[in-house]
């Protein structure tokens, strides 16, 4: 970030301070919003961009070459006119990201002179073509499209210090993606009624990063498919360098014929739910007193200043008054005992959690309840808790779904079957996976400022999709082309604009 830069976000820090000072209580005899007698014109000579952050995550795709990877592996269009393939998919990365939420708002974007003139193009596709174009794939160019994807992810991961090649942490996990159309092929009913389809996601927990993306059809069960998709997944963070990998998922995945050959792997460990089938109880209730440990949960959030005393619990008061039935989790145990299933040669370690669940009804008691929670893991040094706690971690792969659904609307089937809505929905994804990148492109230079580098990039990384467009990529710029440059002149400020001034900065380097 250069020094003219810095002044005027100094500048920018001192006057935003000035209107929040809680001591200046000047004018407010009256309500604070006072402006009036507005007016509207339209511009002539000067032209502005809501969303000018999208001009950094262009940059960045730039210097990861990723159109020049796209446009030399996939080949679906015969004659480049106007279009080549890497614009296809762009535009459709690029539209959640500039506010678009389906697949329509295209239109939007290609009658905004501003937005073409920012990244340089003389159109970009209409939704009519963009969804032709989805219909192009067929299973093995979505196949060549996320190997793509993955080719340039290395060149993210690369830049990465070497701490962060510790242990690569893959969930997965499957999801309905419900849709009212009639006429889409490959759609079907799923267990709970719903219609649509049911994608698989495979995801890497340590940046939230979607490595593959299965679409099937909605009756498929969950776990189908998602051993040739972990195997990718190894392949790739091997490929990267990690020196751990670990598996992760629900009951759905424990897939038992397969881990004997992920266990032979020298690298590979995984943790996986496993049903509470009526053997495994039985070997639970079986075990000695002294076998069970207390599980102690560690807190959710530490206190920054001081405790504060918890407020009145109205949902418990209702519950209790209106004589609802209620459980309690009284406390949880955890003990372990080796088990091989059937389609296995090795023998694992199987994890048990015992939760003691008191049920009630209004202030009566009515009877203890005991439920046994397994999981199967060939992961012989971690104790028993860290397990437990790493298995239940998976659960944050939920808020990545929340976020592909409505945050970059990648769980979406605007298309007219099977395939072509897979198609759309791995290069939608890729606008979730610009914003990873985009955070992990954040230089953590050694010195003064290494920590609060270092915890801004976690932070950006841990942002909601909105929350990143917001800071990030809605800020209004001025276009303005001079002496052979394209200059994105900021018309206003927030206080994240130090990070995407100094993103810019390691872009340009």
């Amino acid at each position: 970030m250069n020094a003219i830069i810095r002044r005027r976000l100094a500048n920018y820090k001192r006057r935003i301070e000035r209107h929040l000072d809680r001591n200046n209580l000047r004018g407010c005899e009256q309500p604070i919003m006072t402006a009036s007698n507005i007016h509207y014109e339209v511009g002539d000579k000067t032209r502005g961009l809501s969303c000018g952050g999208i001009g950094a995550i262009h940059l960045m795709t730039r210097r990861l070459l990723l159109a020049r990877a796209i446009d030399r592996g996939l080949h679906l269009l015969k004659i480049h006119l106007p279009y080549h393939e890497s614009d296809h998919v762009l535009a459709l990365a690029y539209l959640p990201l500039c506010g678009g939420t389906c697949l329509e708002d295209l239109e939007l974007l290609r009658h905004n002179e501003v937005f073409l003139n920012a990244l340089g193009a003389r159109r970009i596709p209409d939704p009519t073509t963009a969804g032709d174009f989805c219909r192009r794939f067929t299973t093995e160019h979505i196949n060549i499209l996320q190997d793509i994807i993955d080719e340039v992810r290395l060149k993210v991961w690369a830049q990465q210090p070497p701490r962060f090649f510790d242990q690569a942490n893959i969930d997965v996990d499957g999801h309905l993606v419900e849709t009212t159309g009639q006429c889409k092929e490959g759609m079907d009913i799923a267990y709970d009624g719903t219609w649509g389809y049911h994608p698989l996601l495979v995801s890497l927990a340590n940046t939230h990063e979607v490595l593959r993306i299965v679409n099937r059809s909605g009756n498929r069960p969950s776990h189908e498919g998602a051993a040739a998709e972990l195997d990718q997944a190894i392949a790739l963070c091997t490929k990267a360098g990690f020196r751990t990998i670990l598996l992760r998922g629900d009951t759905d995945f424990s897939q038992t014929e397969h881990l004997d050959r992920w266990h032979a792997k020298r690298r590979v460990r995984f943790i996986f739910g496993f049903d509470a089938m009526d053997n495994l109880k039985e070997i639970a209730d079986n075990l000695p007193a002294n076998a069970w440990r207390p599980l102690v949960r560690p807190p959710r959030y530490q206190v920054k200043t001081k405790p504060r005393p918890r407020p009145d619990n109205v949902k418990e008061r209702i519950v209790v008054r209106r004589q609802f039935e209620n459980q309690r989790l009284q406390s949880e145990e955890v003990a372990e005992f080796n088990y091989r299933p059937t389609a296995c040669r090795n023998t694992y370690r199987m994890v048990v959690v015992r939760k003691n669940i008191t049920v009630e009804k209004g202030e009566c008691h009515l009877y203890d309840d005991i439920r046994y929670f397994f999981y199967i893991t060939n992961d012989r040094q971690s104790t028993l808790a860290e397990i437990v706690f790493l298995a239940n971690d998976r659960c944050h792969q939920e808020n990545l779904i929340e976020q592909l659904s409505n945050g970059a609307r990648a769980f979406r089937a605007p298309v007219d079957n099977l395939t072509s809505n897979w198609a759309y929905m791995v290069m939608t994804a890729l606008a979730w996976n610009l914003k990873a990148w985009w955070a992990l492109w954040l230089p953590e230079p050694p010195g003064r400022w290494h920590d609060k580098h270092r915890t801004e990039k976690q932070w950006v990384l841990g942002l909601e999709f909105k929350g990143f467009v917001n800071a990030f990529v809605q800020v209004p710029c001025q276009i303005v082309r001079q002496a052979g440059k394209l200059i994105y002149r900021v018309l206003a400020l927030n206080p994240h604009q130090g990070i995407f001034f100094r993103l810019v900065s390691a872009l340009r380097c």
